[in-house]
């Protein structure tokens, strides 16, 4: 979050003071900052360079249609795992042919709208899924490119809700039944096996998981005699949500990754979405009331877990910095909440922060992914405002919903 900084103890989101925008947008909002946002796709460029990978960002991140469309100005593709998404994709100007379409369960009706498009892959993940492609493409008479996303069954040490490629998990295929089914493949005529998948996890802080990975993946194609012209290679990277996560070292796989991608002369696909946006974003918070009990503070603040879901659904823990310091520290330890009528509506602890009263400002650090694209309108609350910086200016990116459009549906 380097572009977000105190400027004589004042919080500035590049060169516009955030109590600037806070006078101009009611909060709660997500403030995004765009420089941010283009130095992490260059940096992800850099640390792969030798790779030269189609990078596709993996859309459920963060699906604001102007983040789309600075990562497709920047080259980016897009991974997608809805209609929804692969049609907000193609909107925001990102080519059909940089799209992958990933999911166990794909409808028909999405499955026909991405055979439609003549996207770049649909990463298949069963094998009724490849019977129904098949079927859908030769009703239309045409031959569909395909991935095949198998399971490895690596564990990624991450968080169990965000584990992907172990064998307890839905996703993709195992790598035994992948080999039978495989060895039949020339039945599907239909079907241009162009890929092989693989995305095990998110919140990825090693190399380890990613290096057996790899070696999985060569075993299989030289068992099967297999020849892709693709290897997705999914995302995960983790980024640092707290000062002890010690972050993966690209460089060191970007060389594995080189290594495998000339052993078996293929290009590779990247889906990286956290890491990419993660850090571009904080939300704004006001808060509301200061509730004293027994052994700690409640500061409720005006956003929710309806705004802001990743610490109710994942445990999660992100930093919570003041829009305005001081050097008067709080006599009690705190407890930052929300007002959606769930225990599981809080944010963090703080055995000391500063001095904060009733109506300051606050902001929850690292939320540009999974943030707004998890938001929700329970308890009737509107959907917030989304506003991106750009310099010394700022524009609203998407604006607040209407009580009133909420309450007709």
């Amino acid at each position: 979050m380097s572009h977000f900084r105190y400027i004589n103890k004042k919080l500035f989101a590049e060169k516009v003071s955030v109590s600037t925008i806070i006078k101009k947008n009611k909060t709660p909002f997500y403030l995004y900052s765009e420089k941010q946002l283009k130095e992490n796709y260059s940096n992800f460029i850099k640390n792969f360079k030798n790779v030269n990978p189609l990078i596709c960002f993996a859309t459920k991140a963060n699906t604001n249609l102007a983040i789309l469309r600075t990562l497709g100005k920047l080259g980016a593709g897009a991974d997608v795992v809805s209609g929804g998404e692969l049609l907000k994709a193609i909107k925001a100007g990102i080519k059909p042919n940089k799209i992958v379409f990933s999911g166990v369960g794909k409808t028909e009706e999405e499955l026909r709208l991405a055979i439609k498009k003549k996207i770049l892959l649909i990463n298949i993940e069963s094998e009724s899924e490849a019977v129904l492609i098949n079927k859908i493409a030769k009703k239309h008479n045409q031959k569909v490119s395909v991935g095949f996303r198998l399971n490895p069954d690596v564990d990624a040490k991450t968080h169990k809700k965000i584990s992907t490629g172990k064998a307890e998990n839905k996703f993709g295929l195992s790598i035994a039944n992948f080999s039978i089914f495989y060895k039949n493949i020339k039945k599907f005529n239909n079907l241009k096996t162009n890929a092989l998948s693989v995305h095990i996890g998110s919140q990825i802080l090693n190399d380890a998981p990613y290096k057996k990975t790899l070696n999985i993946l060569s075993k299989v194609i030289h068992d099967l005699k297999i020849k892709p012209k693709y290897i997705d290679l999914g995302g995960g990277f983790g980024v640092s949500y707290n000062k002890k996560d010690k972050l993966i070292n690209l460089k060191n796989y970007s060389k594995l990754v080189l290594k495998f991608k000339k052993k078996l002369n293929c290009n590779i696909i990247f889906e990286p979405g956290r890491s990419l946006v993660a850090d571009i974003g904080v939300l704004v918070a006001k808060i509301q009331y200061i509730k004293k009990s027994h052994k700690k503070d409640f500061v409720i603040l005006d956003a929710g877990m309806n705004d802001f879901m990743r610490p109710a659904l994942y445990d999660a823990r992100h930093e919570i910095i003041p829009v305005t310091k001081t050097k008067i520290k709080a006599k009690r330890s705190l407890e930052f909440v929300g007002p959606i009528c769930e225990s599981t509506c809080k944010f963090t602890k703080y055995i000391k922060f500063q001095k904060i009263s009733e109506n300051d400002f606050v902001v929850i650090t690292n939320t540009g992914a999974y943030g707004s694209s998890l938001s929700s309108n329970y308890n009737t609350k509107p959907l917030i405002a989304e506003v991106l910086v750009n310099k010394n200016s700022f524009k609203i990116i998407k604006k607040k919903q209407n009580l009133l459009d909420l309450l007709k549906s």
